[in-house]
């Protein structure tokens, strides 16, 4: 944790959340990027800004994305994106972006982005995850080998590039891509569009995350299931729609799960929720527009494997900290509770067994010790 980054604790002055040791599954590289270095790259490229003070672009970024709407939130990627076009550039964003991690707390991290978004400055998608690649070890060399980091190589759904871009990440799989995602404006996008590049990704048993049931309900989570053969789903906190809590009349609540809620717990598939994104795009909007509206508790109190994840932290103004903090504070979680949402991680993570393991083993050690 930096000396000026601010410090989260647990309620009633308990232990420092940002010591830590953390798992981030769902992060987007390109919505993670600092606004001194957004500045920076677009001064030297030519690119307009909305505004040209870091402090006032990080305002920006956060009011524009609570708009209440994916759709709206999603259209900030084009300021992002615009500075991630050659592989320089690249490589500063993922090293900067590795560098916030390990001073989060972060011991493994998944960073997810979508090659296609980036050739307009004449690299080839191959060159394009080299040059993150090669951030991202710079960045774990410095930091003395304390976080692992593994590539999330992501097709946007709107497009039709999908089973190029699943056979890229697999070309890449023994040079720090782990994963697969699809990613973009969910809503008319099926994962069933992808059918061919989920066949292919299943022929090569190499693992796939699906963002479902954040702006997409029910369909869209057992599309995800069916056609995407998802072992994790991003966000999913729509699968929400597929619960019943009735009175049962002597205080406690009575939950009934559908086909697809019974599905995704009994066969631990984790979800990536990601609390402060998911009210700003509107994804809970069915249960209200507060924290404590949120279905996370309920999903956790139920035996969902829920994990904890920021989606982009520049546009949520957040950190894995500050989400577990906000968490905390607004259900009254433990140490304990912060550590079963870690494990979760670890476990739904795209890593070796013996790997999972070790993180495991990293966590219980740093909250029996906080």
């Amino acid at each position: 944790m930096s000396a000026d980054a601010p410090t989260h604790r647990l309620p009633d002055a308990g232990a420092v959340i940002d010591d830590l040791p953390k798992v981030s599954l769902h992060d987007h590289l390109d919505g993670g990027l600092r606004p001194a270095t957004i500045v920076d790259l677009a001064d030297q490229a030519g690119i307009e800004l909305p505004v040209t003070d870091p402090g006032a672009l990080g305002t920006w970024f956060a009011e524009q994305s609570n708009s209440g709407s994916l759709v709206e939130y999603l259209k900030t990627f084009d300021v992002t994106t615009s500075v991630m076009q050659t592989a320089p550039q690249l490589h500063r964003v993922a090293k900067e972006f590795v560098e916030d991690l390990v001073a989060d707390g972060v011991v493994y991290g998944e960073i997810r982005w979508a090659p296609e978004q980036h050739l307009r400055g004449g690299l080839s998608l191959d060159q394009t995850v080299e040059a993150v690649q090669a951030g991202i070890e710079e960045a774990v060399d410095a930091a003395g080998g304390s976080i692992r980091i593994g590539q999330l190589v992501t097709a946007m759904r709107h497009a039709d590039r999908s089973l190029e871009i699943a056979e890229l990440a697999v070309r890449h799989r023994d040079r720090g891509v782990v994963g697969f995602d699809i990613a973009g404006a969910e809503a008319g996008f099926p994962p069933a569009n992808h059918r061919a590049a989920f066949e292919y990704l299943a022929s090569e048993l190499f693992p796939v995350t699906v963002h479902a049931g954040e702006a997409d309900g029910l369909a869209s989570i057992r599309s995800a299931l069916v056609d995407g053969r998802a072992l994790r789903l991003g966000h999913g906190v729509r699968i929400f729609e597929d619960i019943t809590l009735s009175d049962a009349g002597d205080g406690s609540t009575l939950a009934s799960l559908g086909e697809v809620a019974s599905w995704v717990r009994d066969r631990e598939i984790p979800l990536e929720v990601a609390p402060q994104s998911n009210l700003q795009t509107g994804a809970i909007a069915a249960w209200g527009d507060d924290l404590a509206d949120h279905p996370f508790d309920v999903l956790y109190q139920l035996g969902f494997r829920v994990t904890v994840n920021t989606d982009n932290r520049l546009m949520s103004n957040t950190s894995l900290s500050k989400e577990l903090a906000l968490l905390a504070g607004t259900f009254g979680y433990d140490l304990d509770d912060l550590a079963a949402f870690q494990i979760n991680a670890a476990l739904g993570s795209f890593l070796p067994l013996e790997d999972r393991e070790e993180i495991i083993a990293t966590i219980t050690a740093g909250h029996q010790e906080a």
